[in-house]
């Protein structure tokens, strides 16, 4: 802290002007503090047989404080966002698109692989914008969709130019009794090989990976939320890279309907066979399992069996949960960890926002 002085100097005598050379000690417990300066002011003070005044002034400089930037615990370093945006989209076309659900299946899902040249160089765990073609009931252009991005990096194809997606197929029946076609999603699901699409993006950085290669990674989803770990997986046990290995422990949670909604399970299959110490994968198929209490199996029901197991790497500080799909599982979760926190004289709510703020907690749901 830097400090300067300021004397103001004033004789009694009016008959002379100059002061001679002399000091003047001021007492410390003389000096009055006040916001953002000491004063001093003394009572009348003989100097070399003569009475003056004395007032001091010492003020204090206090460099700025400079900000001390948080470092992300996420991949986040030169991630680009929102190089195309919906007036000025970009064109891709489509590669392959193929239904990757059986047949029985309650809906359709299709996985799907878009050219993009290295123009939209997105990063596991952000998405892109569809614009489906035509207009809306209003005569314009329809508005863009936001797709988790279901390829590495380096996308299926290896060379850092295709992005893939895993789209449902979106078709209901209204309160009238109509039945109503979501437009993006069956636009997507319809497209042909060579077609174009007008894409947007890439944007988010929520979902993104961490950078510590030996941590722990639970990724819940349901459905086509498992897009985005997808990504992931391929990167952590399909790719090569000079500045990744990892070696930590990946553990899958996906939730479906059917068995024959189950999606990717041969690619799961091979991850396993590979790395049967860093990959886990569990599934919660509602519609055909149940618990021990005759309850349905949702994902929040699978992770009740491994509540301890999980509650106990929810401690550790290089475990990073992320969750993709239905608004509803959070809440399931949420049920499993109070107690087991309140266990340990923990709040749940209050250990689960400082997850958040320490991004070890990412929810991406819909």
């Amino acid at each position: 802290m830097a400090t300067t002085l300021n004397a103001a100097v004033s004789l009694t005598s009016s008959k002379s002007s100059s002061l001679p050379a002399t000091s003047c000690a001021i007492a410390p417990e003389r000096v009055r503090f006040g916001k953002g300066a000491f004063y001093y002011k003394s009572n009348n003070v003989v100097t070399s047989r003569r009475v003056v005044s004395v007032r001091a002034e010492v003020t204090t400089d206090t460099p700025p404080v400079k900000k001390v930037e948080k470092e992300s615990k996420k991949n986040e370093e030169g991630v680009i966002t929102n190089r195309y945006r919906p007036k000025e989209p970009y064109t891709g076309k489509v590669l392959l698109n193929t239904k990757i659900t059986a047949d029985d299946a309650p809906g359709e899902t299709w996985h799907m692989v878009f050219s993009h040249q290295g123009e939209i160089p997105y990063r596991e765990g952000q998405s892109v914008g569809v614009i489906a073609d035509g207009i809306d009931k209003n005569g314009k252009p329809h508005k863009v969709r936001l797709y988790s991005i279901a390829s590495s990096a380096l996308g299926d194809l290896g060379n850092s130019e295709t992005v893939s997606l895993c789209v449902k197929r979106l078709v209901y029946t209204n309160d009238a009794g109509e039945v109503v076609k979501g437009v993006c999603s069956n636009f997507l699901c319809d497209l042909k090989p060579g077609s174009d699409v007008k894409l947007t993006g890439p944007v988010g950085k929520e979902m993104l990976m961490p950078k510590d290669p030996n941590a722990t990674v639970i990724m819940l989803a349901t459905g086509t939320g498992i897009a985005p770990f997808r990504s992931f997986l391929w990167k952590m046990f399909f790719e090569k890279h000079d500045d990744y290995k990892f070696n930590g422990l990946a553990w899958l949670f996906l939730g479906v309907p059917t068995t024959s909604s189950l999606l990717y399970t041969d690619e799961f299959d091979k991850m396993k066979a590979k790395a049967p110490e860093n990959f886990r994968v569990d599934y919660a198929i509602s519609r055909e399992e149940t618990n021990d209490k005759g309850e349905k199996m949702y994902i929040q029901t699978r992770m009740a069996q491994y509540a301890p197991e999980l509650w106990e790497l929810l401690k550790k500080d290089n475990t990073f949960v992320y969750m993709c799909g239905l608004k509803g599982m959070e809440k399931g979760i949420d049920d499993i960890m109070v107690s087991l926190a309140a266990n340990d004289g923990i709040d749940w709510f209050d250990y689960k926002k400082q997850l958040k703020k320490a991004e070890q907690w990412n929810v991406e749901v819909y």
